[in-house]
């Protein structure tokens, strides 16, 4: 879809881009509210490999994605940023070869994560994160790859952090 064509979900995106907060506030409270209203997605996730650090996050991700399905697991994962379109941030378990998340299935997160704002300031970074968690909570998997934004206690991942024991697969 590199092609220039316009999707449902670059419209949706597009308009998230609008919600972003006038003042600067570095709490998670944003966050923690969309998901409330979305019926907590983070505490339905698998256990959780956090990524971070200056450089080599991308190239740590792919590797243990890789090290992981070919051991059989199956594994989500997140990653910013993207190099062509936004769908590239989000890889569901079972999609063939890594491939990203579907137009259609993002463009209804996106949406549904927007009804749930209903409006109110947050950053693209946190409604799009919090899209991406709603749809590891739907999927089956043994382990998802979380790249961290800024990091520490107040990055947009922290809620995934109680849930941190190691891979098991799943019986599908």
């Amino acid at each position: 879809m590199s092609d220039g064509t316009v999707t449902s979900s670059d419209v949706i995106l597009e308009r998230l881009t609008k919600l972003h907060p006038k003042l600067i506030d570095l709490s998670l409270d944003r966050t923690w509210r969309l998901l409330a209203a979305l019926g907590h997605p983070e505490r339905a996730l698998p256990p959780v490999f956090h990524i971070a650090g200056t450089n080599g996050k991308g190239s740590v991700s792919a590797y243990l994605r890789a090290a992981l399905e070919a051991g059989g697991y199956a594994v989500h994962s997140y990653t910013s940023p993207h190099l062509v379109r936004f769908h590239e941030r989000i890889r569901l378990a079972g999609r063939p070869a890594s491939a990203p998340i579907p137009e259609e299935r993002l463009a209804a997160l996106l949406d549904e994560c927007e009804r749930a704002n209903a409006g109110a300031p947050i950053t693209f970074f946190e409604i799009t994160t919090a899209a991406a968690l709603l749809a590891f909570s739907r999927e089956p998997a043994d382990a998802l790859i979380l790249e961290v934004g800024m990091g520490g206690r107040l990055d947009h991942s922290s809620g995934t952090r109680s849930n941190s024991s190691p891979p098991r697969r799943q019986a599908y």
